[in-house]
């Protein structure tokens, strides 16, 4: 054979080794995608601090009961009065509940206690470890329904399942769409989307297989961290994940294909191209998912465990998304060719002279855009500016101090159901206790004075068999401490109850500074102001580095500044939209403190992403052109691809509004709309303006600012 033939039958073989390796890959991941759900939690107190009130109260729980049991509440109501014996056939078949060979029930069921009005009864069912939880509420739901299927029930009775195991079970189900629907929303308008832009048929679907790829080597990765116990995962996790790396993956495979398709159309043959491409998509590439990494390993300075898992989790689908991008996708293209444009084939573009020219060889629209914005700098960054921070004032509107539990499922829940019931005809915390631990020297006091706290409906220390203690039964102490059980008048998840547990905390510690206060009320109460507290740290971390990285790219410190502060201010426009959106449009009750934290580090690490791929191309265009021309060329031939890439990045983040979970939907639309805004204002129109504005300072102290000095 001769050397060309020899060439060309070793790189076909590399890239046939490299196809094969992924189909592996994805022949492993596609399988462990389904079985995510084996190692995600749901329990809220594990991804609390160790130093959390409220994760010190589940250490001192655990040395008062033997049980890790997690309650659920059914609740039986009607018009007419009830007596407890009319909930007894219902008793029997709750204490011999069985998931899967094993019992729900782990211990006693509590009740039937009636309510004062008389037309409901509470039985709280302790829901076992041992036993996956939504399936143990459905088992309980099921035994419910039959029950007034058979008639064992008065008529007019409904029944509920509620309590922490009921609301754990409706967010677990809400999540479930993620294993399915989501990922087939988020292919779907990514496909259609590629469909539209490039008229072909064979570079989407090559552009997909090569995100899937990404996704499934880091859902592996993911599945055996989370096993080996380095990470928790929850399904709110695996959702960012899948979205993140279908982004991603796709943004990096189009300033590929991007590069590919211009070297095609400068004669080069298809290896060529793709060396051509590989080599000069690689280092904004690298430096984009550089700055994407290191804004989410921020994350691990979160003290909330899951904002830590998400860091490592985010940051490997980064990773994958790359190595895919850069390896299966060459492989892919190089076989195909010009092929992977059918019908619509690039053709070789004709020798032109000058910028402009150049610039309008097969991008007419960018080149008008681009022209224009020369032209016009001045006044065009002041307007743009300027509407951007109107839109910034929307923020003193956004209520990120927490939503209740049972707002959280959007749509039908039989918690969120069960728990009104409760507040009809009980004290709304019932079935939600929150435990207090304190010294025995104390507890007496500790009980007189919580006893007549506003807010509390009632509260007992417990004995040995965890009722209440009294004259026939002592106060069960262990290492010199007490529980009590205090029952709130306030519905556990809402902000009343918060602030009695805020005061329980206050008058508890003035008796015995060592004391604790827990339950589901002080772990929402706790987690909460986790969340605020991590806000104010991770932003200047996240900002700082991506700065840092900026710097080090373009040898500027301008140049970044000026990037940096422009993502900042598109940032603050998305949020307040948003939050005028949620209050007025939604209707939201408010919005969790992590919402601002997901939506800062996605929004600036992504969109320092279409940063990098203008201002790298600037740099490679300003040395060959000079200032002005060369940020004229870069806009042009960058226009089309980076708007491409923020319309799918939009349009897969978009896809989490399809899981009925108010977190999701609202991180969906943050980052969905800052990255359209980001892509179609901030990087068409806003930066290029600055650019011309400030010239060669805008390269400062750099080669090119040098270059550009007069004389």
């Amino acid at each position: 054979m001769g050397r060309d033939t020899r060439s060309a039958f070793v790189r076909g073989l590399i890239a046939l080794t490299v196809v094969a390796v992924w189909l592996a890959v994805m022949a492993v991941g596609g399988p462990t995608f389904g079985r995510i759900g084996e190692v995600q939690t749901t329990d809220r107190t594990t991804f609390l601090p160790d130093s959390a009130e409220a994760t010190r109260a589940v250490e001192w729980q655990s040395r008062f009961s033997a049980s890790d049991a997690t309650p659920a509440v059914v609740v039986l109501e009607a018009e007419a009065e009830l007596s407890p014996q009319d909930a007894a056939p219902l008793l029997g078949d709750l204490r011999s509940a069985e998931v899967g060979g094993r019992s729900v029930v782990d211990g006693t069921v509590v009740g039937p206690l009636p309510s004062d009005d008389g037309r409901a009864l509470e039985l709280v069912v302790p829901v076992s470890s041992g036993v996956d939880v939504e399936a143990a509420v459905e088992e309980l739901r099921d035994l419910g329904a039959a029950a007034l299927e058979r008639g064992d029930l008065a008529e007019g009775v409904t029944v509920y399942v509620t309590g922490p195991a009921g609301f754990a079970a409706d967010l677990t189900e809400a999540f479930g769409g993620i294993d399915g629907v989501l990922l087939v929303v988020a292919l779907l308008a990514v496909l259609v989307i590629l469909v539209v832009v490039y008229r072909s048929v064979l570079l989407p679907v090559s552009v997909l297989l090569t995100a899937v790829a990404a996704l499934c080597a880091a859902i592996v990765v993911v599945y055996q961290m989370a096993s080996a116990g380095v990470i928790r995962i929850d399904g709110q996790s695996q959702g960012i994940l899948s979205i993140l790396v279908i982004g991603a993956a796709t943004d990096y495979c189009l300033l590929i294909v991007a590069r590919f398709r211009e070297a095609l159309s400068e004669g080069l043959d298809r290896w060529g191209a793709v060396r051509q491409a590989w080599r000069r998509s690689v280092e904004p590439i690298l430096a984009s998912a550089g700055t994407v990494v290191v804004g989410l390993l921020c994350l691990m300075f979160s003290d909330l465990n899951s904002n830590q898992a998400l860091g490592p989790i985010a940051a490997s689908g980064i990773v994958f998304s790359v190595l895919a991008a850069m390896t299966l996708l060459p492989a892919l293209l190089g076989f195909l060719g010009r092929a992977a444009f059918w019908p619509v084939m690039p053709k070789q573009l004709p020798t032109r002279t000058g910028p402009e020219a150049e610039g309008r060889a097969g991008y007419p629209f960018w080149s008008a855009i681009a022209r224009w914005v020369r032209r016009r700098h001045r006044p065009v960054w002041i307007v743009t500016t300027i509407a951007l921070a109107l839109g910034c004032l929307g923020v003193a509107q956004l209520q990120a101090s927490g939503v209740p539990e049972s707002s959280l499922v959007l749509g039908p829940s039989e918690a969120r159901d069960g728990q009104e019931a409760i507040a009809r005809h009980f004290d709304a915390g019932s079935g939600s206790p929150t435990q207090i631990y304190i010294d025995q020297a104390s507890a007496d006091d500790a009980l007189d004075a919580v006893g007549v706290s506003p807010g509390v409906a009632s509260a007992y220390a417990t004995a040995d068999d965890g009722g209440p203690a009294g004259p026939r039964a002592e106060p069960r102490v262990v290492d010199g401490r007490v529980q009590i059980s205090v029952t709130l008048a306030d519905p556990p998840d809402s902000a009343a109850a918060e602030q009695t547990v805020v005061e329980l905390r206050s008058t508890v510690h003035a008796l015995d500074a060592g004391s604790v206060v827990g339950g589901p009320t002080a772990t929402a109460l706790d987690q909460q102001a986790t969340a605020q507290d991590d806000v104010r740290k991770i932003i200047p971390l996240v900002l700082a580095a991506i700065l840092l990285i900026l710097m080090l790219l373009l040898r500027s410190i301008v140049a970044p500044v000026v990037l940096v502060a422009t993502t900042v201010l598109s940032y603050g426009t998305a949020m307040g939209v948003s939050a005028l959106v949620f209050n007025g449009l939604f209707e939201f009750p408010g919005a969790d403190p992590t919402v601002p934290l997901f939506g800062f580090t996605f929004l600036v690490a992504l969109g320092v992403d279409y940063n990098i791929f203008l201002m790298s191309r600037a740099r490679e265009e300003v040395a060959r052109l000079g200032v002005h021309d060369g940020m004229t060329r870069a806009l042009t031939v960058t226009g089309g691809v980076i708007t491409s890439a923020g319309v799918v990045l939009a349009a897969t983040f978009a896809a989490l509004t399809v899981v009925p979970i108010m977190f999701m939907v609202q991180l969906g639309f943050i980052v969905a709309f800052g990255v359209l805004l980001d892509t179609l204002v901030v990087r068409t129109l806003l930066v290029p303006a600055l650019a011309h504005d400030l010239g060669r300072w805008l390269w400062w102290p750099s080669v090119l600012f040098r270059r550009g000095r007069p004389g």
